[in-house]
């Protein structure tokens, strides 16, 4: 192996974000705030659930328990007066810098070591990989209900429809609609 697993995780982690501010780059505020239908998450109240939860889960992550006692979980799914596009964004930006910051401290070795998330002992590395799911699981969220506003002026963050055969003759340097 070339890279260590905390390389590997920390590289998907900002693949994950990546697509989600890559698809969130294409709505507008209107569509950022808007839900597709009764019932469902707008892409702020996600954002804002995420943000939320980078923010506990990964600051003090080897030290306190990942659940936080300043943090209000059901408050993230209600957008109130306070949530512009641009707060929710900081909230976001700030969990994932405060996640990158621990992930990129940590080693191997530490993968080990127990941490709590609501008092549920885990260790390091499944508390990493249970994260990773979580916010692989909302970043499929954002990105469905982005592309589901933008239609047909969505622009792929993958390999295009039909574009697999181009891809897989230089997986490397394709560059999609280039």
């Amino acid at each position: 192996m070339t890279e260590s697993y905390m390389q590997l995780v920390i590289r998907e982690f900002k693949r994950t974000k990546s697509l989600a501010d890559g698809a969130m780059a294409q709505i507008s505020d209107e569509q950022f705030f808007a839900t597709p239908a009764a019932g469902d998450n707008s892409i702020a109240v996600i954002v804002k659930h995420v943000g939320g939860n980078l923010v506990s889960r990964w600051t003090d992550f080897l030290t306190n328990d990942g659940e936080k006692p300043g943090r209000d979980r059901d408050a993230e799914f209600q957008i109130d007066a306070n949530d512009t596009r641009e707060h929710l964004l900081q909230v976001w930006d700030l969990g994932w810098t405060i996640l990158f910051g621990t992930l990129e401290s940590l080693g191997d070795s530490d993968l080990t070591r127990i941490v709590t998330i609501r008092g549920e002992p885990l260790t390091a590395l499944q508390a990493v990989n249970r994260q990773l799911t979580h916010y692989a699981y909302h970043v499929g969220q954002i990105v469905y209900v982005a592309k589901h506003h933008c239609g047909a002026q969505w622009r792929t963050l993958s390999v295009p429809k039909g574009g697999s055969k181009e891809f897989n003759q230089n997986p490397t340097r394709y560059i999609p609609n280039a």
